[in-house]
């Protein structure tokens, strides 16, 4: 039987999956409104992939008993000072989800939930490709700097981007 804190914290990290979404679809509108649609299919892509990721949660809560609560959550960031920006805080709220999933992961190795422990694993190494993706884009839009045309190329680039649920 799984632990009332570690489905509380398995509901927490579900409706943070779901502001994840949020997240980046702020961070989609920013790159829209600057007519960036490469960039902005980037983010959109990642929203659908954070509420991919929060139904894993909802699905994993359930299949053990559980009841998933959904709650509210505030409004993300919509403010960005350039597309940089943007990336920067993407690869910040990567780290804190990646922090929390350590945590949740934890919880569940002192528990020894295995059950848990498994679920959490594919997300432990779902974490290190999002890290590497954003800053691998971060390094990329630092050598760019000021050339339009590299810019450009990585623009159309990410605009390729789609999502295709792992295992599936």
């Amino acid at each position: 039987m799984i632990s009332e804190k570690l489905v509380n914290g398995l509901i927490k990290q579900m409706n943070y999956e779901f502001y994840s979404a949020h997240a980046y679809l702020g961070m989609a509108a920013h790159c829209s409104a600057e007519s960036l649609d490469g960039f902005a299919n980037f983010f959109l892509v990642q929203a659908e992939e954070e509420r991919f990721h929060a139904m894993k949660f909802y699905n994993f809560i359930n299949d053990m008993g559980e009841r998933a609560v959904v709650e509210g959550f505030p409004a993300p960031n919509n403010d960005f000072t350039s597309i940089l920006d943007v990336f920067e805080k993407g690869l910040q709220h990567e780290k804190e989800v990646t922090r929390r999933i350590y945590e949740l992961a934890d919880i569940a190795l002192d528990e020894r939930e295995h059950a848990t422990m498994t679920f959490l694993n594919w997300f432990i190494e779902e974490q290190v490709e999002e890290e590497a993706t954003f800053d691998s884009l971060i390094q990329k839009l630092k050598r760019i700097d000021t050339d339009s045309n590299a810019f450009f190329m990585l623009d159309s680039e990410l605009g390729k981007r789609t999502f295709v649920p792992d295992g599936e």
